[in-house]
C-alpha cells in the first residue's frame, strides 16, 4: 500500500454501504473531509448518504484535542472499524489511529537516514516547517535544513499545503522522524552551473553585513555584492554576475536595482527525486571549506 500525506490520498468515486464493507473487510485506508467535532469529542463525517463517526480514541495516534479540533474541514484518513446497521439507517465507526500505526509500521519505521521520501507542509514555525509524511503522521524539517543559502524564515522556502521532497535526516529521542530538503537542492557546481559571468538575473537578498549583501541566486546558492544602501532581507533584486570562481565557491555581484512590494520565491528545483543517499557534498572538490552531509542509513 502507498501512504500518502492527508489530502493527497486517492478518494473513492463514491462512498457506498457495499464499497465500505469491501474496505473494512479489505483494511483499505481511505480519506474524507471531517464535518464536525462534537460535544463528546468525536468528529463526524458524511460518506455518500451514510454517516460517519471517528471516537476521540481513533482521531489520531497519540490523540490531543487541540489538534483534532484542527481536522474539522480538512481531510482526514481513516480504516472504517465497524459498520453499525442495526438503526434505522447504517452508521460507519472510523479510524484514523489504524490508519498512522499502519502507515508507522509498515512504512514510517521501515526508513532509514537518507532515504527520499514526498512530504505536504502542513504548517509552520520560527524554526522549521511540520510537514505530512504520510496518514498525517507529523515530522519536522528545521529551518536549517531548508537549504544551504541562509533563511529568516521558514515561509521564505516553504508554504502550508505544499508538496515537497526531503530526506529522513534523523529520529529524535521519541522515535519521530526528522527531515532535511538542502541535500536534494544540488551542489554549489550544479546550481552554479546555470549562471554566467556577464548575465544580469534576479535574486533575494538573505544578508545584509557591513562589507556586502549575501543575494540569492538559487535556494542552494547565494553571491556576495558590495554595500548598497537601503536594501532589505527578503527583497527582490536584479544583479549583475562580475565573475564566478568555482575554486573558492564565489559569486561576485553588483546590485543593479531594487524592487518595492513585490513578493517573489525561487522555486525548489531538486536534483534527486527518489531512492536513497550515503553521503552529500556541497562543496567543490579541494575547497578549503568543505559542506556535506553524511547520513547514518
Amino acid at each position: 500500500m502507498e501512504y500518502r500525506a492527508e489530502g493527497a490520498q486517492r478518494f473513492p468515486t463514491s462512498y457506498t454501504l457495499d464499497a465500505l464493507r469491501r474496505a473494512m473487510a479489505a483494511g483499505d485506508i481511505l480519506e474524507s473531509r471531517a464535518l464536525s467535532f462534537d460535544s463528546e469529542k468525536r468528529l463526524h463525517f458524511r460518506l455518500g448518504e451514510i454517516e460517519a463517526i471517528m471516537p476521540y480514541e481513533e482521531c489520531a495516534d497519540g490523540v490531543r484535542e487541540g489538534a483534532v479540533i484542527t481536522r474539522v474541514g480538512r481531510p482526514a484518513c481513516f480504516t472504517v472499524m465497524e459498520i453499525d446497521e442495526q438503526g434505522a439507517a447504517p452508521v460507519a465507526l472510523l479510524s484514523r489511529t489504524q490508519a498512522q500505526q499502519r502507515c508507522k509500521a509498515e512504512y514510517l519505521d521501515l526508513l532509514l537516514p537518507g532515504d527520499i521520501l514526498p512530504c505536504r507542509v502542513t504548517h509552520l514555525e520560527s524554526f522549521g516547517a511540520f510537514c505530512d509524511i504520510g496518514c498525517g503522521v507529523p515530522a519536522l524539517l528545521p529551518i536549517d535544513c531548508m537549504s544551504v543559502s541562509r533563511i529568516q524564515s521558514p515561509a521564505d522556502r516553504v508554504h502550508e499545503g505544499q508538496d515537497i521532497l526531503c530526506a529522513v535526516k534523523s529520529r529524535d529521542t521519541e522515535g519521530r522522524i526528522v527531515l532535511t530538503m538542502k541535500e536534494l537542492l544540488g551542489t554549489w557546481l550544479e546550481n552554479a552551473a546555470a549562471f554566467a559571468a556577464g548575465e544580469t538575473v534576479v535574486g533575494l537578498v538573505r544578508s545584509v553585513e557591513p562589507y556586502g549583501v549575501f543575494v540569492e541566486l538559487a535556494p542552494n546558492l547565494a553571491g556576495l555584492a558590495e554595500a548598497a544602501p537601503g536594501l532589505d532581507c527578503g527583497q527582490l533584486v536584479s544583479v549583475y554576475i562580475k565573475s564566478i570562481i568555482p575554486e573558492k565557491m564565489k559569486i561576485k555581484l553588483v546590485v543593479l536595482h531594487a524592487m518595492r512590494d513585490e513578493t517573489f520565491a525561487f522555486p525548489l528545483e531538486y536534483r534527486l527525486h527518489a531512492g536513497h543517499i550515503r553521503r552529500w557534498i556541497y562543496s567543490v572538490p579541494g575547497a578549503a571549506r568543505v559542506i556535506e552531509t553524511i547520513f547514518d542509513g
